[in-house]
């Protein structure tokens, strides 16, 4: 069976992380989209572009050359013009310059041509803000994974600590509202959860649950 699975959702809701132990459990590859729109960031800010000038995107977006790459073991790689970003993705900078690019109609538009062809050519699970209500809206497998922005908070300032990075509550739930805001509320492809689309709320659940459930709805 050729899967074709969507998982939407807001910022550090467990959505990459139950789409990659899905994808393994399944055997198909993940598409990692949201690290497809840090690396559209990451080039905007090598190129001097500033991401807040929407011109100024738009006139480099000819110029932007991301690919997604795969090594044996399965995991995705990002690249840009040549040169393997990966590893300057995860800074709250870029995340927050990921959202604000996302904002722009002609740099979705750009990314969602690329996760297409990548889904065409295979089975594949994504996840992301637009991947149920856009680039995969015709599969029968949708789903809109969440939690309260608090619990969100409470993980990433986990996750930071545990790699020896300062780490704000405060600070980093308020970019959390600030950013479910921008997702939710852009004129272009907003976040959301339509009814044909299965909402699973992790804030009470772990990942193994999370992921039982997705897995379960597929199956049946």
């Amino acid at each position: 069976m050729k899967y074709s699975i969507a998982i939407d959702g807001p910022a550090g809701a467990g959505k990459s992380t139950v789409a990659k132990i899905a994808a393994k459990r399944l055997g198909i590859p993940y598409l990692d989209t949201g690290a497809m729109y840090r690396a559209a960031a990451v080039a905007c800010k090598q190129n001097a572009v500033d991401v807040k000038d929407w011109d100024a995107v738009r006139a480099f977006l000819p110029f932007m050359n991301i690919e997604v790459r795969y090594l044996p073991t399965g995991e995705q790689r990002m690249i840009s013009d040549g040169e393997d970003i990966t590893h300057l993705l995860r800074t709250e900078e870029i995340s927050q310059g990921a959202s604000l690019v996302s904002m722009i109609p002609e740099v979705r538009d750009y990314l969602v041509e690329l996760q297409r062809k990548v889904a065409h050519a295979q089975a594949v699970i994504m996840d992301g803000r637009d991947i149920c209500t856009n680039v995969l809206s015709d599969t029968p497998h949708k789903f809109f994974i969440t939690a309260s922005a608090e619990e969100r908070a409470r993980r990433r300032v986990k996750q930071l600590v545990e790699q020896g990075q300062p780490a704000d509550y405060e600070t980093i739930l308020n970019d959390i509202i600030r950013r479910d805001k921008q997702d939710s509320e852009r004129e272009y492809m907003p976040l959301v959860c339509k009814e044909d689309t299965i909402k699973i709320d992790t804030t009470e659940l772990t990942i193994d649950e999370v992921v039982d459930a997705l897995l379960r709805e597929v199956r049946e």
